[in-house]
């Protein structure tokens, strides 16, 4: 049996090391300048903190709507045999007596 391993050309970033992202973040210096970087950033951090709370906000209103549509479970009680409960009460009697 052979076995046939094609390699994707899209699935590189499993092989970027130390070198590849510094000339990466060489490259982005010289297209923004010193001066664009914090705010490309801050703009990407207000993003992602957007996207995570309008996720959060998703999430709630799930969780909140199952607990609407769910009844509440019962109380949990243990049923007792009326034989025991009878013969339990004919031993405390004769204890008083």
């Amino acid at each position: 049996m052979t076995v046939v391993m094609v390699k994707s050309s899209f699935l590189f970033l499993n092989e970027v090391g130390g070198t590849e992202i510094l000339l990466i973040a060489l490259v982005v210096l010289l297209l923004f300048g010193g001066k664009k970087i914090p705010e490309l950033m801050r703009g990407l951090g207000k993003g992602m903190r957007e996207f995570n709370d309008a996720k959060n906000n998703v999430r709630r209103e799930l969780e909140e709507g199952m607990r609407e549509t769910t009844p509440p479970p019962a109380p949990a009680s243990t049923p007792v045999a009326p034989a025991a409960t009878a013969a339990a009460a004919d031993i405390n009697l004769e204890k008083k007596d």
